[in-house]
């Protein structure tokens, strides 16, 4: 996953993709959608988005809709079968079952974009239950950030100054008049909105006074108006008698802002790798102030892309442990509780509602190290075994070769790599697997086997060694 240098018109960057004989919609660039906007695809996702075309496919992406993995059920009962366990989660406070929860919707949502695009927002304004200690604040941000995760992005930054997990983590709570917190203002325009350098310290002290007053009292925000600091402030060069929403008005209309988030939502979407120049970033930047910042306008752009679908946007992005896992599970077509997964995924290094710092994870390469991608080997072995505790026979890619009719080593070499990989490796893993599979069928196996328990155990430890492949690491 080398750094790319090669120029990028930038004008032919973000035009609609059409397929050409250079450029076909594939099933490699389905799988690349996928992979990017959906956590991984399934058999049928890729079969069906090879049949629909990219047009059709990236609509229904956006829209979301049934899923025949989960009983083709629509969005709105999808939504009635998760209420009731979030409201025993925020009854409860139960930290654990938060995590498990968020790992089931992304897992089985009919609107799997929806739920990317509101885990980038969630590492966007990285708030963390291990301060915050309240599940019922943190499903509420959750769906603070879901409902604009698509959508408006001015509105879910106005709204995100009185969320009560981020008064809490960002020490707003109880900020007072003549004593105000610097933490949330600081954040807003470090992380949230413009970005280093575009603002001052002054600024910073000038707009802290500008949130003084609110607190969260029981489970509720409150204004104390005897608290709030409502003097005049001067604030990225604009002076008045401001309040929140005045100093985020503020920072939506500088100039960096919508630069700012473009270029978040390219490093999330496209490549870890091409750099964001100005010029590259001109064009979503412009539609997103253009639009009064639609957010799921630009993502329509993107998605919908030439650079998105060329070749330098291709794997250059390290799954994290969240797209592994998920990914993995959906394309072993596997139904299995998430509590396990969620443990799981921490030692990789990602606990959803649990972000590490206030500028979240540092995604791209820092998700690998030895030891992670021995955790990643060792979850890959869970996932294919069927013997593991944790997840137990919920995943049998034997039982999953079988009911698409694989039957030979080369059916069954050729049936993981096209599921998982879309069939592109190189010819030499290719053979190394089927290498495998030939010479595996003289091991010695345990005694009171039968004939198919060995089979069966070999197809598993091939798609063992699929999932272990340097290239299933890359998304």
């Amino acid at each position: 996953m080398a750094e790319s240098t090669k120029k990028i018109d930038s004008r032919w960057a973000w035009q609609p993709y059409r397929p050409t004989p250079a450029a076909p919609w594939d099933v490699r660039r389905v799988g690349h959608l996928y992979r990017r906007a959906a956590f991984g695809p399934t058999l049928a996702d890729l079969d069906a988005g090879l049949k629909n075309g990219p047009e059709k496919t990236i609509n229904a992406l956006l829209t979301g809709g049934p899923t025949e993995r989960d009983g083709a059920r629509s969005l709105h009962e999808f939504e009635q079968s998760m209420a009731p366990l979030a409201d025993t989660i925020a009854r409860n406070n139960s930290a654990a079952n938060l995590r498990a929860w968020w790992l089931t919707r992304m897992l089985y949502t009919p609107h799997p974009l929806l739920e990317s695009i509101t885990l980038f927002w969630h590492n966007h304004f990285a708030t963390s239950n291990a301060k915050v200690q309240n599940a019922r604040f943190m499903l509420g941000q959750y769906r603070l950030l879901r409902k604009y995760a698509l959508g408006n992005f001015a509105s879910l930054l106005k709204e995100m100054s009185y969320d009560p997990a981020m008064l809490v983590w960002l020490d707003g709570k109880g900020s007072q008049k003549g004593n105000p917190n610097e933490n949330y203002a600081r954040e807003l325009m470090e992380l949230f909105s413009l970005g280093i350098g575009n603002y001052t310290e002054q600024d910073i002290r000038e707009a802290a006074r500008a949130f003084t007053g609110w607190d969260v009292v029981g489970t509720e925000v409150v204004f104390n108006k005897n608290q709030h600091d409502a003097s005049e402030k001067k604030v990225l060069g604009k002076a008045g008698n401001w309040k929140p929403d005045d100093i985020v008005r503020i920072c939506l209309e500088h100039e960096s802002c919508p630069y700012f988030i473009t270029e978040k939502l390219f490093r999330w979407l496209v490549s870890d790798t091409i750099p964001t120049t100005r010029e590259l970033l001109q064009p979503l930047a412009a539609q997103l102030k253009r639009s009064n910042f639609d957010f799921g306008g630009v993502v329509r752009t993107v998605l919908s892309s030439n650079l998105f679908f060329s070749n330098e946007a291709y794997r250059s992005r390290v799954k994290s442990p969240v797209d592994f896992g998920i990914g993995t599970v959906k394309a072993l077509e596997g139904r299995l509780g998430t509590t396990a997964l969620a443990q799981t995924l921490e030692q990789l290094g990602q606990s959803v509602f649990n972000p590490p710092s206030v500028k979240g994870w540092d995604c791209g390469t820092a998700w690998l190290n030895g030891q992670t991608l021995l955790y990643r080997q060792n979850l890959a072995l869970a996932f294919c075994s069927t013997e593991d505790a944790r997840f137990g026979t919920r995943l049998d890619p034997a039982a999953l070769a079988r009911k698409y009719g694989k039957r030979t080593d080369e059916e069954r070499v050729d049936f993981f790599l096209r599921l998982f990989l879309q069939g592109d490796v190189p010819a030499a893993s290719r053979q190394r697997l089927l290498e495998y599979a030939s010479k595996s069928h003289s091991q010695k196996v345990p005694v009171y086997w039968t004939e198919q328990d060995a089979a069966d155990h070999r197809v598993r430890t091939l798609c063992h060694l699929v999932l272990t492949l340097p290239e299933y690491q890359l998304s």
